[in-house]
């Protein structure tokens, strides 16, 4: 593994990856319409104001808690991508250093490839 990344997993990153899997199928979407589908003719059974009330509480409730975990498993995606880049970068500039002996140019691309490395963290607001 690259530095700064451990193979541990907590309960709610697997909860957040399990969710983030489960809702981007095809069939949760083609639920989520039947649902509308099936709710519309509540409608005549109940007063507009709990049938707007009703679904509009539902629908907030699972965007709100929807949007926490996708974005969890974004940003673990984002992570785990920059990692990778970090490390061909890492190995790129090894190459460099090795073939530098021959050619100045490609000791200052080096150089300059090694301080991009990591650039992500010192330049993040978080």
């Amino acid at each position: 593994m690259p530095s700064g990344v451990t193979g541990k997993v907590s309960p709610f990153d697997r909860f957040a990856t399990s969710t983030a899997e489960i809702v981007s199928r095809a069939w949760f979407f083609l639920a989520c319409v039947l649902l509308v589908i099936v709710w519309a003719p509540t409608f005549a059974l109940m007063t507009v104001d709990t049938w707007q009330l009703v679904i509009n509480t539902i629908t907030t409730i699972i965007t709100f808690l929807l949007v926490a975990l996708l974005q969890n498993t974004q940003r673990r995606s984002d992570d785990a991508i920059q990692h990778k880049l970090n490390a061909v970068a890492d190995a790129l500039a090894d190459l460099m250093h090795h073939l530098g002996d021959e050619n100045d140019s490609i000791r200052d691309d080096e150089k300059e490839l090694r301080e991009a490395v990591g650039l992500e963290e010192r330049e993040s607001t978080g």
